[in-house]
């Protein structure tokens, strides 16, 4: 399935409806078994499934294999998007509790994680833990990812629960948090080669020449990258 998967993602991308149509048949289940979860919100099942359709063909259009992730697993979080994104902007986007506690769970395991192992754990390792399928995990996390409140509790458990302002340094400013956020999440939108250089250039303080050794470049090639690479993220923030 997965090999068929690809091959029709492929021609999808060069604009074969017939592979659309079939991908979007061979995996109604899995856009059912997303948009499930947002019934009961003010819409009807068949609106909740076009709008999954809708954020499935997005998965279509901006699927990369070097993203080294399944594409029904990418397509999981574009597709609870989408519904999610109708939801907030009509009013009706509500949270419910057990996902809440889902997420603070998850989130939790990936510090606790990352501190023991450097790296962060991938979703597979996050669902072995949970005993969850992989698809699950990605939605929890997804649909969590609703604008916060600085005083929304970070732990489900009301004997030690601190709100996120709790958690902020004492020279906190709103607009530099923001401008953090948001330049951390167009980085994490590059390319894996983009994403690295300029990681490398500016988080770890490395030469262009110590960048083209360990990218097996020249230097100038990281040089006409990296002019790139900062145009393109400039263009983006200026959005």
């Amino acid at each position: 399935m997965q090999v068929n998967n690809h091959i029709l993602v492929e021609d999808a991308k060069l604009g074969s409806d017939e592979a659309k149509n079939k991908l979007v048949q061979d995996n109604s289940p899995l856009i059912k078994s997303v948009i499930k979860r947002f019934k009961n919100k003010g819409v009807e099942y068949e609106d909740l499934y076009q709008l999954g359709c809708m954020g499935f063909l997005k998965a279509i259009n901006n699927y990369n294999p070097d993203y080294n992730v399944k594409f029904t697993t990418y397509a999981v979080p574009l597709i609870a998007g989408e519904v999610k994104r109708f939801l907030r902007d009509d009013g009706y986007i509500k949270i419910s509790r057990s996902l809440k506690s889902l997420s603070i769970q998850i989130n939790r395991f990936i510090d606790e994680y990352s501190k023991k192992n450097i790296n962060a754990p991938k979703i597979a390792e996050i669902a072995k833990h949970f005993g969850m399928e992989e698809a699950d995990i990605i939605c929890a996390m997804e649909c969590s990812k609703l604008p916060l409140s600085i005083y929304d509790k970070t732990d489900d458990d009301p004997s030690r629960s601190r709100t996120i302002l709790d958690k902020l340094p004492d020279d906190y400013n709103e607009e530099d948090l923001l401008n953090k956020i948001m330049l951390k999440n167009i980085i994490n939108s590059l390319e894996p080669r983009d994403k690295k250089i300029i990681m490398l250039r500016y988080f770890r303080d490395k030469t262009q020449g110590e960048v083209a050794r360990m990218l097996n470049v020249s230097q100038v090639q990281v040089s006409r990258l990296e002019i790139k690479i900062l145009q393109q993220l400039k263009q983006k923030i200026n959005k």
